[in-house]
């Protein structure tokens, strides 16, 4: 599942790139797409006419977008008084901490995998219940998979409410992941490409997400003499909150992030060749 908690309802190419990716991978399960400003659907029509607002996306049967509506994710979870009594025009971060809380509210109720929208998926992740290192000894929560009412879940809910400091930027994400796990086992610092389990749940390794650490990420915009065929990775995370609009992609341009359109969200990477639109407005 993707998740969008603002408004905006004409979302780059990065993030049709990564729900189609993931469409192809996981062609055998939904891939929804949560959009706060998405109005209510009331029937099957305008079910489908949410499909078309992305010619793009149109054709994934398995491919659904859904209204996010925060109140009803929390509602049943640790994270609705702490909703009812937050004001998000004060917090310095709250598209994020909404963003690190609804993730958290919609695996907890129907399990599955949740990625950010800048993790191009490439091969199925074989694991049901995992988290994915950033580092040794960190854990990312920009993607991760647990099946539904795990304990972790729940755990991760209470310490969000519990320790919240909306001021402090990944507070309630990343450090609130490895807090939580930090309780459950001793993290390790991975030697080569190893996963390791923590209880029930596997921590997978840094190379299956993160090849490129966040520091690097002007790599995904760089000519390549030799491509890197990262075939130890499940899905690249590209870094969007690093690059914040800095580097785009350039069809042709034949930098690794071309490359990776062209190979993995191939219908988007064909209409940004012909200069299509890819988004329509919703009518």
């Amino acid at each position: 599942m993707f998740i969008e908690t603002t408004d905006r309802m004409n979302p780059p190419s990065l993030v049709l790139c990564a729900i189609e990716s993931a469409a192809r991978v996981y062609s055998d399960r939904p891939v929804v797409y949560f959009m706060k400003g998405l109005p209510n659907m009331l029937g099957v029509n305008e079910e489908i006419k949410a499909r078309n607002i992305f010619p793009t996306l149109s054709s994934f049967d398995n491919v659904y977008f859904f209204p996010l509506s925060m109140e009803d994710i929390f509602t049943g979870t640790p994270l609705l008084p702490w909703y009812k009594k937050v004001n998000p025009k004060t917090e310095k971060h709250w598209t994020h901490v909404s963003a690190d809380g609804c993730r958290l509210a919609l695996i907890w109720k129907y399990g599955g995998i949740y990625m950010d929208t800048d993790i191009i998926s490439m091969r199925p992740i074989p694991d049901v219940n995992f988290l994915a290192a950033q580092s040794s000894k960190f854990s990312s929560n920009g993607v991760f998979g647990l099946s539904t009412h795990h304990s972790f879940s729940w755990r991760c809910m209470e310490d969000f409410v519990q320790n919240y400091n909306g001021a402090v930027w990944g507070n309630q994400g990343p450090q609130l992941f490895t807090r939580v796990l930090e309780q459950l086992c001793e993290i390790p610092v991975f030697m080569s490409e190893e996963d390791v389990a923590c209880g029930n749940i596997s921590f997978l390794n840094p190379q299956r997400f993160y090849p490129i650490p966040f520091r690097s990420w002007r790599l995904y915009y760089e000519v390549w003499s030799k491509l890197p065929t990262f075939n130890v990775s499940y899905s690249l995370h590209l870094w969007n909150y690093m690059n914040q609009g800095k580097a785009t992609v350039v069809h042709g341009s034949n930098t690794l992030v071309d490359n990776l359109y062209k190979q993995n969200c191939p219908s988007l990477y064909d209409a940004l060749k012909r200069n299509e639109p890819t988004v329509f407005n919703l009518s």
